[in-house]
């Protein structure tokens, strides 16, 4: 049954970002888009194509390319406007020329490729992702290890990431650094319960250094008029540091139905403390549909150099300053509802469409000029295999 299979993912993924174990993997091709549009004028498509292929009985590799068309995105709002002021916050010389008739204000070309490796009690993953746009170049190398034990009733898994990023922002400034970089470390501890119930625990640990804050968020708010006038540009501290601790479970209620809860604490030295509720339900509507809801409350404490937004003036100029709603306090709210479409020759089709939304927000109302995000972003993949 649908619902088992999802039990045993849960199980065996240990929630590590593998993409599957070899004793149940196939040669197999995968292709989607996601959708994301919200009342702040962003919009981004995002096609993405995956192969997976079986090397040896215990070896397999995944390849993936994912391709982002970003409209509104933060470069946005300075190039626009500044096309007049000067050429290098362009990539168009002819004013007025095709650039204004691009579909997409960015674009972003994101590799991934992995291997991976299973032999019953033992997962190995490992890998490097690559990406590429405009004003922005990312790159990470990752792996993870899964061991089952207690007659596999029990997994302990470790992850870690690393990424070395590099700003190449298009306006005419001098950031503190150009690089960002991030070290992300997870372990986890799942536990059969029952043969129906599964808990799991994860700690997380990550650590940021470099520029970390937008190149392009300022106050006063970038216009047209002001364009070449001195900026108080958004500023945070150069190094962060965080902890996350979830409790995640799954239980199977009935043979067509399953709950998934868990709950996440996150703090990190920025004194931002945060709390994320999740919980989905899934039914089995026949013998190859699955569907059902999902709900997430997320909400936060703000950053300790951030202020009010209408506090903020260009004597500030090189002080730490606070743009983005992240650093304010907030809540938001998701509500989603997915699909899992299991055809008899083995491929699955999914899809899922959710509704995000923020709470009242000054400095959304800011830099969006409405006074909590909405959005709406979609996801559908087709598998087959081969």
């Amino acid at each position: 049954m649908q619902i088992k299979y999802l039990i045993i993912l849960f199980i065996s993924f240990v929630l590590l970002e593998l993409n599957a174990i070899a004793s149940s993997v196939k040669d197999s091709i995968s292709f989607g888009v996601d959708t994301y549009a919200d009342n702040g004028n962003v919009q981004v498509y995002s096609p993405t194509f995956s192969i997976i292929k079986t090397l040896t009985s215990r070896w397999f590799i995944n390849a993936k390319m994912r391709v982002d068309g970003i409209s509104a995105a933060s470069i946005q709002a300075l190039t626009s406007a500044s096309s007049t002021s000067t050429q290098s916050t362009t990539n168009n010389e002819d004013e007025g020329g095709e650039g204004n008739e691009n579909i997409f204000d960015d674009i972003r070309y994101a590799p991934t490729l992995s291997l991976g490796y299973d032999d019953g009690l033992n997962s190995l993953s490992f890998g490097a992702y690559y990406s590429t746009e405009a004003d922005y170049e990312g790159k990470s190398l990752f792996g993870s290890y899964i061991r089952q034990f207690n007659e596999q009733n029990t997994a302990f898994g470790v992850s870690f990431s690393q990424s070395d990023d590099k700003w190449k922002p298009k306006i005419k400034r001098t950031l503190p650094k150009d690089y960002r970089r991030e070290t992300k470390l997870d372990v986890s501890l799942n536990q059969l319960i029952s043969p129906t119930v599964s808990m799991q625990l994860v700690y997380s640990y990550m650590y940021s250094t470099g520029f970390l804050a937008d190149p392009y968020h300022s106050v006063p708010k970038i216009t047209a008029a002001n364009l070449a006038d001195p900026k108080a540009y958004e500023l945070y501290p150069q190094n962060r540091s965080g902890q996350a601790l979830a409790l995640k479970g799954i239980a199977l209620l009935s043979p067509k139905n399953s709950l998934k809860l868990s709950y996440r604490y996150y703090v990190d030295d920025w004194k931002i403390h945060s709390h994320t509720v999740d919980t989905e339900w899934l039914h089995d509507m026949s013998d190859s549909l699955v569907s059902g809801i999902r709900l997430r409350y997320y909400t936060q404490t703000k950053a300790y150099f951030s202020k009010p937004i209408s506090s903020y003036t260009l004597a500030n100029a090189g002080e730490l300053i606070a743009v983005d709603y992240r650093m304010t306090a907030f809540d938001s709210y998701t509500v989603g509802i997915p699909f899992i479409y299991s055809a008899k020759d083995g491929s699955t089709l999914t899809a899922s469409i959710d509704y995000y939304q923020t709470s009242s927000n000054e400095n959304i109302k800011y830099w969006y000029n409405v006074d909590s995000l909405r959005a709406v972003f979609t996801t559908l993949t087709y598998k087959f295999n081969y």
